[in-house]
């Protein structure tokens, strides 16, 4: 298995990480994602030996009920995305790889999972789109929306930056947003592991079992 094991501390003290744009055809209506990744990094599974603390987030879901993660979640294994629906590649492939990856799990492993996509484009992201939009790729995750700053405030915990949705010179939709995917332990709540946006089917359908454990992959 692709794994290194860092702090948390260090991956929060980086302030050197490598935007690169995505999704940039010439469709001037098609909104750009902009995603940033840790420099140099080309593993898929990285092991901190100091895991996040769990943000504590209340936000709304797409029932439009309100959702507090650390409630929610509490005890099971999770998994964390911070991303939009408009993204017209990064966001969606990660979260399919997810969803593949999972549906390879033992039932009763399933309904343990918690697969949490937040949004990084809240004015947009309503609770009715991001319920349309996870219908697409798995009902069962949990998708949220709510105050940007909130959102963002609970993102920078975990290392992820993130941005306000913006336009370019060219009229088209920019979304700024850390692609790092943080799975959270069922044993402690602390989130142990973090994946870059290589991660693909093959390393999340290899590494979930044992995260369903809260064990290292």
């Amino acid at each position: 298995m692709r794994t290194k094991t860092f702090a948390a501390a260090a991956l929060l003290a980086a302030a050197s990480l490598t935007l690169t744009a995505c999704g940039s055809g010439d469709d001037g209506n098609k909104p750009v994602a902009v995603v940033s990744e840790e420099a140099g990094s080309d593993k898929a599974a990285t092991v901190l030996d100091k895991p996040f603390e769990k943000p504590d987030l209340v936000l709304t879901d797409t029932q439009g009920k309100t959702y507090d993660l650390r409630k929610e979640t509490a005890g099971k294994p999770t998994l964390i995305y911070f991303g939009y629906t408009h993204c017209p590649d990064v966001c969606p492939l990660t979260m399919n790889n997810i969803a593949v990856a999972k549906k390879q799990l033992p039932k009763a492993e399933q309904d343990e999972l918690r697969v949490v996509f937040v949004t990084t484009d809240p004015k947009r992201d309503t609770s009715a789109e991001l319920g349309k939009w996870l219908k697409g790729i798995d009902s069962r995750f949990v998708g949220l929306t709510g105050d940007f700053a909130t959102i963002q405030a609970g993102a920078r915990t975990l290392g992820i930056s993130i941005e306000p949705t913006r336009k370019d010179k060219n009229g088209k939709l920019i979304s700024e947003h850390g692609t790092q995917v943080i799975a959270f332990s069922p044993k402690t709540d602390g989130g142990y592991v973090l994946y870059g946006e290589d991660a693909d089917v093959d390393d999340y359908t290899k590494d979930l079992p044992k995260i369903i454990k809260g064990e290292n992959p």
